[in-house]
């Protein structure tokens, strides 16, 4: 699965993780905590993402 911002079109893939974020590649995105924000435009929290 993959997971979209909706302000600035960061994409976080499951499959890939965000090893720069602290998520190795095959972390679900269950796994990222509820107060995640977006590492780009830090405008919008884990909850705004957009599935696609």
């Amino acid at each position: 699965m993959t997971y979209r911002c909706p302000v600035c079109g960061y994409e976080y893939a499951e499959e890939s993780g965000d090893p720069r974020e602290g998520f190795p590649a095959g972390t679900p995105w269950a796994g990222v905590p509820d107060d995640w924000a977006c590492p780009d435009c830090g405008v919008r929290e884990k909850i705004d993402f957009e599935r696609v």
